[in-house]
């Protein structure tokens, strides 16, 4: 399994089922939007790694939904490939010009869909991004998501998980509960700074005793991942 979540958007449900039963036959986890206001809320909600996007949709183009996610900087970094039954380039320019990273004419093969959206998420990834990460016995796979010190597994929400992601691979740098709230629950999400704390307070709880120095707090700032004690 690639771990990779993909969010098909289309109104027609043949195509949807299509496209996800080659998702899925390729390893991938999916997730499906019928329209465009439906599909933004997933989007922040899950923050998939790829969106696969109709270009013509009632309620909402796929054009202005990529342009939406590509001025927001929480989702600007999210690809996206557009379908497309419209085969004159000049809509395909403009797909592109908004920020599709690719775009695909309809009909096409779920082989050929599969291998360009391979090709995508190669290029979206940096290099080293999924790789493990282990902190004085902490340790975190991006892949599969999972949790562990040492060889015990540690259990805790999506949201705890999302955190200690981010706090793991931007260790040594304090940041703000806003900037938490930025990067973890994203732009677009109105809740309180001391939601922040709350999470904090169950993520060192979940990960114990013995790790819990990991995530500090820096007063009159917020809280940082660092391996060096703090006096």
């Amino acid at each position: 399994m690639t771990g990779k979540k993909v969010l098909i958007i289309d109104d027609e449900a043949p195509i949807r089922e299509m496209i996800a039963v080659a998702l899925e036959m390729a390893g991938y986890e999916y997730m499906e939007a019928e329209n465009s206001q439906q599909a933004h809320e997933m989007i922040v909600d899950h923050r998939p790694d790829l969106v696969l996007v109709d270009w013509m949709m009632p309620g909402g183009s796929g054009v202005e939904l990529t342009r939406r996610l590509k001025k927001d900087s929480t989702t600007a970094e999210i690809p996206v490939i557009m379908l497309t039954a419209k085969s004159e380039e000049d809509n395909k320019i403009q797909g592109l010009e908004v920020g599709a990273d690719d775009y695909i004419t309809k009909p096409f093969s779920p082989r050929e869909l599969v291998a360009r959206l391979k090709a995508v998420l190669r290029r979206a990834t940096p290099q080293g991004v999924d790789d493990p990460i282990e902190v004085e016995g902490l340790h975190l796979d991006p892949i599969s998501q999972r949790v562990s010190i040492g060889s015990t597994p540690i259990e805790m929400g999506p949201t705890e998980y999302r955190l200690l992601k981010f706090l793991m691979t931007h260790q040594e740098r304090a940041y703000s509960r806003a900037q938490l709230l930025d990067q973890v629950w994203g732009g677009n999400v109105y809740v309180e700074e001391r939601t922040v704390d709350v999470h904090i307070r169950r993520l060192r709880k979940a990960i114990g005793e013995t790790h819990d120095f990991l995530i500090q707090t820096v007063r009159g700032t917020g809280y940082r991942f660092s391996a060096k004690r703090t006096a």
